[in-house]
């Protein structure tokens, strides 16, 4: 049974490194997830999901570094990342959780369950591959502050729709809840084979993947889902954002994985 009603999720922080790390946490007796965005986004992405799973699950979806409401760090390592997630769990007092990520979040969970097994119970990886390659660079063109919401949505222009999450108002004007600078770092240090890390757990995983997505093809998927045990696929009529095109679907898949551990 799923539950729509629930409270509002609980804003907390935790200290990583002496920076603040932003999280909700969406209550509940359930047990574990930790749900982590792509790049661009934020922990709240995930409320849909959160909902659609009731009590049986309590979903803890972070600010990763450099977005919503979390500082911003001084590198995004891919080291960086995955440290966040592990120090978060801990502070938690969670030692087995089903991790889901989304793009940059889906290989900060493959990576954190090669590099922290104890951690991770299963994997939920959305929409991205062992090997990556994008290409943020449009991003830098974006302004740093508008003197209005509305100036700023016509400034963004067709990425406007991707981003309405993001706006936030400032002292000197409206902006973005992250660095454009730092979301391109961060893609350039995403990008790489990361064949090794997928391979090198071998808990229970579902990889989803959007039937018109440009950033995993269905081949690739397929070699994921072929060269790791335990691992199932599912693809659903979306793009790259799966969760957010689909939502009811997506739900679905993942409420459907989670019942066969």
């Amino acid at each position: 049974m799923t539950s729509t009603t629930r409270p509002e999720p609980r804003r907390a922080a935790t200290t990583v490194a002496g920076r603040r790390l932003s999280f909700l946490d969406f209550g509940g007796p359930g047990k574990p997830m930790l749900a982590l965005h792509g790049h661009f986004g934020e922990g709240r992405t995930f409320t849909h999901l959160a909902r659609q799973l009731g009590d049986h699950w309590r979903v803890i979806a972070p600010d990763q570094r450099g977005h919503g409401h979390s500082d911003r760090p001084a590198d995004f390592s891919r080291n960086g990342y995955i440290q966040d997630a592990a120090d978060l769990l801990e502070d938690l007092g969670i030692s087995e959780a089903v991790v889901l990520g989304h793009s940059l979040g889906g290989v900060n969970a493959y990576q954190l369950a090669a590099r922290h097994p104890r951690l991770v119970r299963a994997l939920v990886i959305e929409d991205i591959g062992a090997e990556v390659d994008g290409d943020l660079s449009f991003c830098l063109s974006w302004p740093h502050r508008a003197p209005t919401r509305t100036g700023l949505l016509e400034a963004l222009g067709p990425s406007a729709g991707y981003l309405t999450d993001a706006l936030r108002e400032y002292p000197d004007g409206w902006g973005l809840a992250f660095d454009p600078l730092d979301m391109n770092a961060s893609q350039e240090q995403l990008n790489g084979d990361h064949w090794d890390d997928w391979l090198a757990s071998s808990c229970p995983a579902l990889l989803i993947r959007g039937s018109r997505s440009s950033v995993l093809s269905a081949g690739h998927a397929q070699s994921m889902a072929a060269r790791r045990p335990h691992t199932h696929q599912a693809e659903l009529p979306a793009g790259h954002t799966v969760h957010e095109t689909d939502p009811a679907g997506f739900a679905s898949a993942v409420r459907e994985f989670l019942d066969s551990l």
